[in-house]
């Protein structure tokens, strides 16, 4: 065993479980089963563990190694896909959240990977730093960015884990290890967007910049003036993004500049959480039964935020919005040099559903933002810039809608445009499709079994779209919630 192993392999098998039980959740507790934040997914692991140190972790592992189990990781369970579910063993790393080195002359933190990124907010102010970019919310663990690729928008600003410098691991064999873009540097980028399949993430180094604050002017404007200045909008500001209303043809346009001006927070309690969230919230229930409220629904939200507003404040509170609701989700990202046209083709997928009286009638808004190619095995940014565009089916009162038609059709335009799916989401591509797209997945395939030859971190997630394997063992609906 590597001498920078954690756990002993001489201890008892008896001991190894009196070890663990103060970290094991009990199979009686509400907290044994799992389920993702948007209800899409749930799992009943044969164990739940949360360790709170590093020797209990690779105790975890032990454990496996000797029973023949896998391990899987989770953190706040945000990703709407079935990614952190498993039938084995499940490790919650949220209690491996401290902060263990700050370097504030060079802006970098050293972190445990289990905080939260709200978490993670509160210490960097408090050092004066904070993240250069941020996706929509800050609710999941550093993890759960480094291994999939969140992002926020900015074509000249990278998805989050390319602000990763070095990574602490343990991996399957129970090995303590390091790595960076110089130290070990196929783990390092098999790990980064890994889906959690190298090994436990214990801490990462993080390049973050001085604090500062976000001034976000938002306008609305039509689509086809939206479509037309495309390029210009696109590199508008330092963070530009857009949500489209593809019921009525507007378009949400957000425009962040960091600056100096003293805070100023925009919005009301009115408009922005009564009617739109209380009432938004009871149409969507109600269009459940009657589609053609949907179509009133995203009008009327559209309507109460038509108008400019700017709005300063500090950088992730710009960064992060509001989301509102459960929900069924799907993001692609697209070569940013075919936007435009998949943009169009949506438009006019949209106009022929809206024209038929029993068509589809999707929730509201598309979300468009944009990040700079990287270097990532894994990244659907890899060699290129992309253009990132998801649409949601929102869940009311966390009851069920009509999604499965919808996204299928989004996601076959989105292939046609040379479209990836966000890892984090649910999607149907295996290691045919994906080999396609990924330059380098045979190279991260064949990191992920040199270092994990018996598979230990491959949850049904992992084994059916990077091995291809099928069945029902590993097929994401054994996870879906019974009751639909």
């Amino acid at each position: 065993m590597n001498d920078k192993s954690l756990a002993k392999r001489d201890v008892p098998t008896h001991t190894l479980y009196d070890l663990l039980k103060p970290i094991a959740i009990p199979s009686s507790s509400s907290s044994s089963s799992f389920t993702n934040w948007g209800r899409t997914f749930t799992c009943t692991p044969l164990a739940i563990f949360e360790p709170e140190a590093e020797k209990q972790a690779a105790s975890v592992f032990e454990l496996a190694r000797r029973e023949g189990k896998r391990v899987r990781f989770a953190g706040v369970g945000h990703s709407p896909s079935d990614l952190a579910c498993t039938s084995d063993y499940m490790l919650r790393t949220t209690k491996l959240n401290k902060v263990l080195e700050v370097n504030p002359d060079k802006h970098l933190i050293v972190v445990q990977t289990g905080i939260t990124l709200n978490d993670l907010h509160e210490q960097l102010a408090h050092h004066g730093m904070a993240m250069s970019n941020l996706g929509s919310i800050s609710d999941q663990t550093l993890a759960g960015i480094i291994t999939t690729p969140t992002h926020g928008s900015g074509v000249t600003y990278g998805i989050l884990c390319t602000y990763v410098r070095a990574l602490t691991m343990l991996l399957a064999d129970g090995s303590r290890v390091s790595c960076s873009a110089t130290e070990r540097p196929e783990l390092f980028n098999a790990t980064l967007c890994g889906l959690g399949a190298t090994g436990l993430i214990l801490s990462a180094t993080l390049q973050c910049e001085p604090a500062f604050r976000l001034k976000e002017v938002q306008t609305t404007v039509d689509f086809d003036d939206f479509i037309t200045e495309f390029d210009d909008l696109v590199v508008s500001a330092e963070h530009a993004r857009f949500w489209w209303f593809c019921h009525n043809g507007k378009v949400r346009t957000s425009k962040c500049n960091r600056t100096s001006e003293a805070a100023s927070p925009a919005g009301s309690w009115l408009w922005h959480r009564f009617f739109g969230y209380h009432i938004v919230q009871l149409m969507l229930f109600i269009g459940r039964y009657f589609l053609v409220v949907n179509t009133w629904t995203a009008i009327f939200a559209e309507w109460l935020i038509r108008g400019e507003t700017v709005g300063v404040d500090e950088s992730h509170r710009i960064f992060n919005v509001d989301c509102r609701y459960p929900q069924f989700t799907t993001e692609w990202a697209v070569p940013l040099k075919n936007a435009r046209q998949c943009l169009l083709a949506l438009r006019k997928w949209f106009d022929e559903e809206f024209a038929d009286p029993d068509g589809l009638r999707p929730h509201f808004p598309i979300e468009v933002r944009f990040t700079d190619a990287d270097d990532i095995w894994m990244s659907p940014c890899y060699g290129e810039r992309m253009c990132w565009i998801g649409i949601v089916q929102y869940k009311p009162y966390a009851l069920n809608v009509p999604y499965r038609r919808l996204f299928s059709e989004f996601e076959g335009i989105m292939t046609r445009h040379g479209g990836k799916p966000h890892w984090a989401k649910a999607h149907a591509l295996g290691p045919t499709q994906i080999r396609a797209l990924y330059p380098r997945f045979d190279d991260y395939v064949r990191v992920l079994e040199e270092i994990d030859p018996s598979g230990m971190f491959r949850n049904e997630y992992v084994r059916r779209h990077i091995f291809g394997e099928r069945g029902r063992a590993v097929d994401g609906r054994v996870f879906k919630p019974l009751i639909r």
